[in-house]
């Protein structure tokens, strides 16, 4: 518990598990029964108290993170929370928040679209609330956000509707082709990289600020290639 409180200290914005280990395993730690034979359906006793201390912040265990699904969850949660703690460090008020908001409305769209609502409802009232409970609020329904899993299907929805931005501009080809792509995408013969690159580069193309503004296209260092699995 006291290395609980002084990690709290710390403002984190993710952590990462040991595996198998008594203490910090998140799943299938060894508890014994009353019979002395090992149960493999635990938690471990520093990883329980941690995540009831933290329970919406990104946690991984380090085993888990070669599942690139659930890699790209946590590295992209971890970085949206960073660019978060940022905008709040900075004491920019209601305006950094809505513009922070404005800028990962896909991203959150991928996660939730229920919660991009409530968020979206938050900052419409943004001046209606103390700007200390503005944020507060808004990092609750963020971290509840990005604690759903993103998905083919949410990912393929977001894609169409990045895909209506163009509708006036794409020639026939270019609409043929995004469509192609993200239906590879969507029946998990292409990884989510091939279509977001194509928009990006119809972005830049059609020079659409709004969209190259969107952190869904570009959530973390390009260096990772996380995207690249998924």
């Amino acid at each position: 518990a006291r290395r609980v409180q002084e990690l709290a200290q710390e403002d984190l914005c993710g952590f990462i598990f040991k595996s198998d280990s008594p203490s910090s395993g998140m799943e299938r730690v060894k508890v014994y029964g009353p019979s002395g034979s090992p149960v493999k359906t635990g938690v471990g006793l520093f990883a329980r108290a941690f995540m009831e201390h933290f329970p919406l912040l990104p946690v991984e265990e380090e085993g888990r993170l070669h599942d690139p699904k659930l890699r790209e969850n946590f590295i992209e949660a971890v970085f949206t929370l960073k660019r978060f703690r940022e905008v709040l460090a900075e004491r920019g008020g209601r305006g950094s928040l809505v513009e922070f908001h404005t800028r990962h409305k896909l991203l959150i769209r991928a996660h939730s679209p229920e919660h991009l609502r409530q968020l979206g409802q938050l900052t419409a009232q943004a001046d209606a609330l103390p700007v200390p409970e503005l944020y507060a609020r808004y990092q609750e329904l963020l971290l509840a956000a990005l604690h759903r899993p993103t998905t083919v299907r949410k990912n393929t929805d977001v894609l169409y509707h990045l895909m209506g931005y163009f509708k006036q501009q794409l020639t026939p080809d270019e609409k043929r082709e995004l469509l192609e792509l993200i239906d590879l995408y969507r029946t998990g013969v292409l990884p989510l990289i091939v279509p977001v690159t194509l928009i990006n580069h119809y972005v830049r193309k059609y020079d659409q600020p709004y969209l190259k503004q969107q952190y869904y296209l570009n959530p973390h260092p390009v260096e990772l290639q996380l995207r690249n699995h998924v």
